[in-house]
């Protein structure tokens, strides 16, 4: 079909372009908008364009401009927007002074961008859901984000105060808001933004997510209140206090579907624990919300967990620990991450009879994602795990720098043992294995896991 003249593509309505277009990505629209003015013209039509997925790299030269494009262009009728910033790119090549410039272009570039998203969705009523998240994990400092940084780059905090009642004023103007999260932030969101949520979305909020590993509470109990129809929320665990455990049971609310508490070591260092749930409040969560009826069994003592991430960086996990997640979460356990990023790789089945991986392997019945880095793995308990789970465990990632091989088995085996390993699991799972060659695909931010962990446990309401 010719795409010029009285015939063929440039003789079809407009409607229909539209609607052909409508079946691709958002990329390749953006593409197809320079092929000529009428197609431009069609592309950018606001139907095709009601919910937008961003990322955007501080620091990188563009970034900002095309985000400006972006925004100036759907900004204002967008439906649903999502946007990553990710901070987390290393730069300077281990360099100090190359380092700390690339932190303070880093700051600048978080800085512009969160201002051009949010000047261009202040007017925009039509917003049902908006989900933003800061990788800024290089601004941290102890497990805290570190506004240092954004103050040498703002002298007087002209623009962080503007980036505040920039999102207030998005909320305020808001009519139909159902998604609201702000993961990770810095300086974004403040324990008053909150309050400035219009009466009408107030109505309609469904899930909730205000995270930014800082002291503050960010979600005041007084203004949960008026969120009656709250399905899902994520808030830091220190923050999940008796009062607001009361109110959430109470009859005249929507029972709560999904609830995801941050566990933030430095915070639990930094904030007191005396007003949190107690057991009672719990119960009567639980007898109001039948979702988290297992909710009880999670915190007092321990609970039935589905996901487990274990970062440990500094702290080492040990045998006695794995045991005891096999043991207390073997029926509800599914994902199961360990990673380490310091140096050695410690023997977990050291001085036991039953390697704790593959009794792990055994004993939870529904693990279907299992990720290992920084800990000695070795090849035939691998083996035995994929024998175990079989096609069940649909995802198995271990890093060929963490796999070691027992040479007392390797005299009677033929061939190369890497070989025979990756047959052998092969074999086991159903399908064709190879060990991780590249742990940075692996090791991730921790708070980056929890946002998305929470963005699909949340999504399932």
């Amino acid at each position: 079909m010719a795409l010029c003249g009285s015939v063929g593509a440039a003789a079809l309505p407009s409607e229909l372009i539209v609607h052909i277009f409508s079946f691709l990505p958002e990329r390749d629209r953006l593409r197809a908008s320079a092929v000529c003015a009428r197609w431009r013209e069609c592309l950018f039509y606001p139907a095709l364009w009601s919910g937008l997925k961003l990322r955007a790299r501080s620091g990188t030269p563009g970034a900002t401009g095309r985000l400006e494009f972006l925004m100036r262009r759907f900004g204002g009728f967008a439906r649903e927007l999502q946007l990553e910033l990710d901070g987390a790119a290393q730069a300077g090549h281990g360099e100090p002074e190359l380092e700390e410039r690339w932190r303070e272009e880093a700051a600048c570039g978080y800085l512009e961008q969160v201002l051009c998203v949010l000047a261009h969705l202040r007017n925009n009523r039509n917003l049902q859901r908006l989900s933003l998240y800061g990788d800024m994990c290089i601004f941290q400092d102890d497990s805290f984000l570190d506004s240092s940084y954004l103050s040498q780059i703002d002298q007087g905090g002209k623009k962080i105060k503007e980036m505040q009642q920039l999102f207030e004023e998005i909320l305020s103007n808001s009519r139909q808001l159902k998604w609201l999260s702000s993961s990770f932030m810095l300086g974004l969101v403040t324990p008053c933004s909150l309050a400035t949520l219009s009466n009408p979305s107030a109505e309609t909020l469904e899930h909730l997510s205000l995270l930014d590993g800082q002291l503050p509470s960010l979600v005041p109990t007084v203004e949960l209140q008026r969120l009656v129809h709250l399905r899902s929320l994520s808030i830091d665990f220190c923050d999940f206090s008796s009062e607001m455990c009361r109110l959430l049971s109470a009859s005249d609310r929507t029972p709560l579907h999904r609830l995801s508490l941050l566990l933030n070591g430095a915070a639990l260092e930094a904030k007191p624990l005396d007003g949190t749930a107690t057991e009672d409040d719990l119960k009567a969560l639980v007898r109001r919300s039948a979702n988290l009826r297992d909710l009880l069994r999670v915190l007092k003592p321990s609970l039935p967990l589905e996901r487990i991430h274990l970062d440990s960086f500094s702290t080492l996990v040990t045998d006695g620990v794995l045991e005891l997640i096999s043991q207390q979460y073997h029926k509800t356990l599914s994902h199961f991450v360990l990673v380490r990023d310091d140096g050695g790789f410690p023997d977990l089945s050291m001085n036991r009879n039953e390697d704790p991986l593959v009794l792990m392997a055994w004993r939870c019945v529904h693990l279907t994602v299992l990720i290992i880095h920084g800990y000695t793995v070795w090849s035939h308990n691998l083996v035995a795990i994929s024998r175990l789970r079989g096609s069940n465990l649909k995802v198995l990632t271990v890093t060929e720098e963490s796999i070691d091989f027992d040479p007392d088995q390797s005299v009677f085996i033929e061939g190369d043992p890497v070989h025979n390993l990756v047959k052998e699991v092969s074999l086991g799972l159903g399908r064709v294995w190879h060990p991780s060659m590249d742990s940075s695909v692996i090791l991730s931010d921790p708070t980056q896991h929890f946002h998305r962990e929470m963005l699909s446990f949340s999504e399932g309401v």
